[in-house]
């Protein structure tokens, strides 16, 4: 059998050692509206352990607060789901206005072509509308 000379000496096995353990710890106490407001806090920062939040604060460091505004967010998804839709008609109307003139007399076509001319500028003016509010959006909100 081989004997370890050191009982220092570290096995294959296992996590290595820190160079600078934490190993002092301190407890504090709390009143309820010293807690409400830590609980607080530590809700703004975010994910983050606890111990770090407080090692932060202690040591005056940064502490990183990320704010989801739900309202933004669901503005932002339904302004996505509206560019796909209006990028969907706009991959369909070459092969609509194609389809027209193949399939119909030129009259006919014609016809049909106009009125797809004043429903795409009925489109135009929906996205402009789009444009203004989301351009009101980003003043007010953002």
């Amino acid at each position: 059998m081989k004997e370890k000379n050191n009982q220092y000496q570290r096995s294959q096995r296992g996590r290595k050692p820190k160079e600078d353990p934490s190993q002092f710890r301190y407890t504090v106490n709390l009143s309820s509206a010293e807690n409400d407001y830590f609980q607080l806090m530590l809700s703004k920062a975010g994910d983050i352990k606890i111990s770090e939040f407080i090692r932060h604060a202690l040591f005056n460091k940064e502490i990183k607060v990320v704010t989801i505004d739900k309202v933004s967010k669901d503005y932002y998804i339904r302004l996505t789901n509206f560019y796909h839709q209006f990028q969907a008609i706009g991959n369909n109307y070459n092969q609509t206005v194609r389809a027209i003139q193949k399939n119909f007399g030129e009259k006919r076509a014609y016809h049909m072509l106009s009125k797809l001319e004043q429903e795409t500028l009925e489109l135009v003016k929906v996205a402009k509308e789009i444009e203004n509010l989301t351009k009101q959006f980003k003043e007010k909100w953002l």
